[in-house]
């Protein structure tokens, strides 16, 4: 009971900020902002010791390198985060912005124009990082925020936390402008779902356990930025050398984050000339490969039997699934049947191929012979981002400012009444 009256107060207090936090100034924000990075910085020390703690503690449960590797912070992780925050300062501040004005026959003049949503509640798992850039995007945004981390990154995220916290609190902006649920207790979860009448959209980032709960419980709104099974398919008429560094860039850059690549699909005129020096390449970087039976007779890399949950499956980590097909368009298929609608790609030089796999591919982010890890806030331009929404109302692909606002109509006149 005590926990339920502890975040139903945050929340109550998330909701009093939000107000005011609307008609804060884009300098005012911008000078907290910059405020904000330098303090990181300032507690980088404190915020690395504490990562350790996290660390150490992932270590003793046995938890997977590539989820130690999500949980991890070092000192360019922790200039990303600043660098982050600084960048927002240097985006256009979307709150207040014209969409499109125009007039109505009565004489109306009517402006549609970017508000703040509110108070947003977003839970996420492993990663420390998200702490800083959820907190400076509803901060620029207008928005108040309510963070509930993942348990294993909560020293972390305390720490990240109040670095950020200590500004807010120097800068007399209202109580309940940041906020961090610091509790490992899942029934905090449950708790903060249940508070649509001061909460206005719940953003969950994690995995697909955590993206269910989130969906099934809440009363809140939910935009989900669910799991990544991100593909490339490369074209009969792909330049092989570019399709090799890509799917290579695509699984082994960063194998644990939702962007890499989980299945290649390869057209089968190009399959016995591309699979066996790229399985190679796979294998010597550690990669386990499941493939199909076409896969598995051309390469002679022990490659497994691929199931077909294999092809449904998000490993964040060195784990492949491989599948020749006969066709773009049987790869489009493929593509709709087993992917989340998160990011995939074709290599290909026949420009017809490349627009129907534009058209025709039904993912927030497809790409033409480039790799799926580019779908990021910072490398789209927009600054940091909330995640990757695989949603399609509201918000879909990175969402950054624009998308943590909503709108309102501006309505003047000059008396007149509705006969």
């Amino acid at each position: 009971m005590e926990l339920k009256k502890q975040i139903t107060r945050t929340a109550q207090k998330a909701l009093s900020a939000s107000r005011s936090l609307s008609n804060l100034a884009s300098s005012e924000k911008d000078r907290i902002l910059v405020e904000m990075a330098e303090n990181l910085k300032g507690q980088k020390e404190q915020i690395l010791k504490a990562n350790k703690k996290d660390i150490a503690a992932a270590r003793v449960s046995r938890l997977s390198e590539a989820f130690i590797d999500r949980l991890a912070l070092n000192e360019k992780r922790i200039e990303d985060m600043v660098n982050g925050l600084l960048g927002l300062v240097r985006l256009t501040d979307p709150v207040g912005e014209e969409i499109k004005a125009w007039d109505v026959p009565s004489g109306l003049h009517i402006h549609k124009m970017r508000v703040p949503i509110g108070v947003i509640a977003i839970i996420y798992e492993s990663r420390p990082n998200v702490t800083a850039d959820c907190i400076g995007l509803a901060f620029k945004s207008g928005n108040s925020v309510i963070l509930r981390g993942g348990s294993e990154s909560l020293n972390s995220n305390i720490a990240i936390f109040k670095a950020l916290d200590a500004v807010v609190k120097k800068n007399n902006l209202p109580p309940g402008t940041i906020n961090i649920i610091a509790t490992k207790s899942r029934q905090a979860i449950n708790i903060l779902l249940k508070l649509n009448d001061y909460i206005d959209l719940v953003i969950p980032r994690g995995g697909e356990a955590l993206i269910k709960k989130v969906t099934a419980l809440s009363r809140i709104p939910v935009i989900k930025h669910y799991k990544g099974i991100c593909h490339v398919y490369v074209d009969d008429y792909a330049d092989l050398n570019m399709a090799e560094k890509v799917c290579f860039n695509a699984k082994v850059q960063r194998p644990g984050v939702c962007n890499a690549m989980e299945s290649m699909l390869i057209h089968r005129d190009v399959a016995a000339r591309f699979l066996p020096g790229m399985l190679k390449k796979f294998k010597e970087a550690g990669v386990e490969i499941r493939g199909c039976p076409l896969t598995r007779k051309i390469s002679k890399e022990g490659i497994q039997k691929a199931k077909d949950a294999d092809y449904r499956t998000e490993y964040s980590d060195l784990i492949l699934a491989v599948k020749v097909v006969a066709s773009l368009e049987e790869a489009i298929r493929h593509i709709n049947k087993y992917g989340s609608h998160h990011s995939d790609s074709i290599i290909t030089d026949d420009d017809n191929s490349a627009r129907e796999f534009l058209k025709k591919v039904d993912s927030a982010c497809v790409y033409v012979n480039a790799s799926t890890r580019f779908t990021d806030g910072y490398q789209f331009g927009l600054g940091a981002e909330i995640g990757i929404s695989t949603d399609k109302l509201h918000a879909r692909g990175p969402m950054a400012l624009e998308e943590l606002t909503s709108y309102k109509y501006a309505i003047w006149g000059s008396g007149q009444v509705r006969e």
